[in-house]
């Protein structure tokens, strides 16, 4: 994330937890199973953002550990925390490259919307030696390259381009979605049994203001990012969807995609 600088995600933390998707619960279940979590050992959930997800394996981990780039992002995922009052999770400002060789092993290293932004064929010979010798990854994500556009995503995406230009922001430098899949690079890595699975895709409704939320939380469409423009580009926003959908409720169906890759 070098390529990036240190404000990649400035200022979109507050929003990053309101407003993100969160979860299904189908995912929890399904990585329970999978990996065999029964309360024992270490997780890491590297990119962690604000934590929602690695909060949701208190149970079921003796400790857990979020590793971030973002400051802004582990005081919003110390904050949760203590709201939910778990108290064996610990959050690490830093690399992965920097941080995992003095810690001990983990049982489980998830990737949640994160791996897209790293080094990954360094980063998985990185995690491949801090696991447990039965440990594993699983690599998180909702986005489908092949997935059609609903029209109400595609005039957001026409009013973000209008006031943003057509290149997509990533903060000092732009972005674009590696080529290679994640689950080609991690079968050319040193885990075994890579899989790739598909859980089943769920509804989830939108308002104009959570739209707003949602782009305010990427680090492409960021608030600080409209400077003085913002409250002109809010507008032009909430009219066009309105022209749209007029009761305001916009609805697409997510599916969550999960690699999973063990050590042994």
């Amino acid at each position: 994330m070098d390529e990036y600088g240190p404000d990649l995600f400035k200022g979109t933390a507050v929003y990053y937890s309101e407003y993100r998707p969160k979860y299904p619960s189908s995912l929890i279940r399904f990585l329970i199973q999978k990996f065999s979590l029964n309360g024992e050992g270490r997780l890491l959930d590297l990119g962690c953002g604000t934590g929602q997800l690695a909060l949701r394996f208190s149970d079921w981990f003796e400790e857990m550990i979020g590793v971030d780039t973002e400051c802004e992002m582990l005081v919003e995922a110390n904050r949760l925390s203590k709201i939910h009052r778990i108290d064996n999770v610990s959050w690490m400002l830093g690399r992965a490259e920097e941080l995992l060789s003095d810690c001990a092993s983990f049982r489980l290293t998830i990737l949640a919307k994160a791996f897209h932004w790293m080094d990954r064929k360094t980063i998985l010979e990185i995690l491949y030696h801090s696991l447990d010798e039965n440990g594993g990854i699983a690599i998180i994500d909702t986005f489908n390259v092949e997935q059609e556009l609903l029209s109400w995503q595609l005039k957001v995406n026409e009013v973000v381009k209008r006031w943003l230009g057509n290149e997509r922001i990533a903060g000092d430098s732009t972005y674009t979605h590696p080529k290679e899949k994640h689950e080609d690079i991690v079968a050319r890595s040193s885990f075994k049994d890579v899989e790739r699975l598909v859980l089943p895709s769920y509804s989830m409704t939108w308002t104009v203001d959570s739209i707003l939320g949602n782009l305010y939380s990427t680090s492409y469409a960021s608030k600080r990012l409209f400077g003085d423009h913002l409250e002109r580009f809010e507008e032009d926003m909430k009219s066009s969807l309105l022209e749209i959908e007029p009761t305001g409720k916009f609805t697409e169906e997510l599916s969550v995609s999960v690699i999973t890759a063990f050590k042994k």
